[in-house]
């Protein structure tokens, strides 16, 4: 599905359409925002960037309403790259997390990500969701079978849960040194091609969501790379610490 345009222009998961009490998206760059005085162009929704953090309030603020969400329905977490999940049932920060489980209707789970992967994980027939932020040091430390160990606690079934995998790093931009490409299986490693090891961190994330049992044909992985499209998405790799933060959301509908 092609980025959908609402004041801003986002991606809906198409594998969302069959169900309707499930809302989700991920933001683009929306480079052509620009407020006088904003230090990195476009939709920063980044607190821990170089912007006035008044800046990213107003440009969360500004994405928040747009979408038709309570700002103060909004968790977050306070990333870390570490697999720590919880379970929330209120808006706010949440310190030293990665991954954010919910039943409550209404409330919207948030990851920021700029080349780490945001997943987001639905089971509409129990009313559980999930967002979870995988670098690679989440991904080899089992954030995702932790997170849908904490959505099986509230009652979710893997058969029935739904994945969407946003855009981040490809393997041909994903370039890791020998410390990092050891920790992952082989086949998800290309020793052969590049000076360095290359990493294919979505093929890892999906070879992940199918050991826990949820179908291949209910898990949707964005093909783009946030470091070769310099005009869709921030990358860390690509600009360092100028770079601005995109924001994945679900919530379950009220």
């Amino acid at each position: 599905m092609k980025s959908l345009k609402t004041d801003f222009s986002v991606i809906v998961p198409q594998i969302l359409r069959k169900n309707k009490g499930i809302r989700a998206w991920f933001t683009l760059k929306n480079q052509e925002f620009q407020r006088p005085g904003q230090a990195i162009a476009g939709l920063n929704v980044g607190f821990n960037t170089p912007e006035k953090k008044e800046q990213v309030a107003r440009n969360r603020l500004a994405l928040l309403n747009s979408l038709s969400i309570d700002p103060d329905r909004v968790a977050y977490a306070d990333q870390v790259h570490s697999n720590r999940v919880q379970f929330v049932t209120d808006g706010g920060t949440y310190p030293s997390t990665d991954g954010l489980v919910t039943k409550v209707p209404g409330l919207t789970l948030a990851i920021q990500v700029a080349d780490c992967a945001a997943i987001l994980l639905w089971d509409a027939k129990n009313n559980v969701i999930a967002a979870l932020h995988a670098g690679w040091r989440g991904a080899v430390g089992d954030i995702i079978l932790r997170g849908v160990q904490k959505m099986k606690e509230q009652g979710a079934e893997a058969s029935k849960i739904k994945s969407f995998v946003s855009p981040c790093i490809s393997p041909k931009n994903f370039e890791v040194g020998i410390e990092v490409a050891e920790q992952f299986p082989d086949q998800f490693v290309n020793y052969a091609d590049f000076e360095k090891p290359h990493v294919d961190l979505k093929s890892f994330i999906k070879h992940q969501l199918l050991d826990e049992g949820i179908p291949n044909n209910q898990i949707e992985i964005r093909e783009e790379c946030t470091i070769s499209e310099a005009e869709k998405f921030y990358s860390h790799r690509r600009e360092g610490n100028k770079s601005g933060r995109m924001l994945a959301l679900i919530q379950i509908t009220e």
